[in-house]
């Protein structure tokens, strides 16, 4: 699978451009502010139907113009593909070959992506809604149906707060039943995930840490049960408490993983090396499992490449992220040492010679 052309006009700061990329590594530099980052965000809106700056489409329309448009031409197992994504504010329009649809969610799965930011330390120190988040994205990008009980279970879970709200029970069970069978699938599909990610995420991370460290994730699933009827069980006990506070505490949207590196909290004990250390492992862990799922090599996207981790660290990434698919990676300087690349160079949302 790889990313050959990509079209964007009004996005961000790119009024115009036209991009074709390399099949290995593509090494995007140029000064702060200029349109690196926002280059791997329309990558990354293009595969996930979602920013990952902001919550808000309308910020990615350039500022005065009525609407953006992103295009890709790709190939996957070895057929040439077309996407293309609009958005006015109001409508959204997605077109896949021939196919049109009315929303983004649509894109999830086409160009399976792993994307490597600075922010990416909040995976650590963040709220567990970042890990959720980043779980959830992970398993979506190969599971249509895990993002069908999402919406439900999120939807049950919207009118279940509601009712507690109002202090009613009138049609609670229904509710309850949604979720259960909605939670059910979404934490034995999160357990699955972790258990793939763990080995995987080791190996990582003693072959990127100097010191050898070990790194754990630990699930920490709010349900006790992954059986329907036990987490039934577990919404009516909670229902008298819950009416109280007018909000539900169980199940997966109270989730958490835990971060360990020599089996303390990496959130508490280690050090700022060892936390990108981390994230970077974790970040080549999800590579590996999505490779696996889909049986190609999926994205790889690396924001600010100098400032992840320190030299020695720097060094032993570079040396195998160039062993993976296609990459894009963005700098404020040209990265030397890369064997099969093409460099790209960006001033004001334009490319460069």
């Amino acid at each position: 699978m790889k990313l050959i052309h990509l079209y964007l006009r009004n996005f961000r700061n790119f009024e115009n451009a036209q991009i074709s990329f390399h099949p290995k590594a593509n090494l995007i530099h140029g000064l702060n502010a200029q349109g690196k980052t926002n280059l791997l965000e329309a990558i990354y809106f293009l595969s996930t139907g979602r920013s990952f700056r902001s919550s808000h489409p309308t910020e990615l329309i350039q500022h005065g113009k009525p609407h953006f448009y992103l295009e890709a031409h790709f190939e996957k197992e070895g057929i040439p593909q077309e996407v293309s994504v609009s958005f006015d504010g109001k409508i959204k329009k997605v077109k896949y070959n021939q196919t049109y649809y009315s929303n983004f969610s649509q894109l999830l799965g086409l160009l399976p992506t792993v994307l490597y930011t600075p922010q990416d330390v909040a995976l650590i120190l963040g709220s567990p809604s970042i890990r959720r988040k980043f779980l959830d994205m992970h398993i979506a990008q190969v599971d249509p149906l895990y993002i069908h009980h999402l919406v439900r279970y999120y939807k049950a879970l919207k009118q279940r707060n509601c009712l507690l709200r109002q202090k009613s029970m009138e049609g609670i069970d229904v509710w309850e039943e949604a979720l259960s069978l909605s939670a059910s699938y979404i934490t034995e599909k999160r357990e699955i995930a972790i258990k793939e990610l763990d080995e995987p995420l080791k190996n990582w991370m003693l072959r990127l840490s100097p010191q050898g460290e070990t790194l754990d994730l630990l699930y920490q699933p709010v349900c006790t049960s992954k059986e329907i009827p036990s987490i039934v069980e577990q919404y009516k006990k909670q229902r008298s408490k819950e009416m109280h506070l007018g909000n539900t505490l169980v199940g997966p949207h109270r989730d958490d993983i835990e971060i360990c590196i020599d089996q303390r909290p990496a959130r508490i004990f280690s050090s700022e090396g060892q936390k990108r250390c981390a994230i970077g492992a974790l970040r080549l862990a999800e590579w590996g499992r999505l490779r696996n799922i889909v049986e190609a090599p999926p994205l790889m996207s690396i924001d600010d490449f100098g400032v992840h981790l320190d030299g020695k660290r720097q060094n032993l990434f570079q040396d195998e992220i160039q062993e993976l698919g296609q990459v894009f990676i963005t700098s404020p300087f040209a990265l030397p040492n890369f064997k099969d690349h093409l460099a790209i160079h960006i001033e004001a949302g334009a490319m460069l010679p």
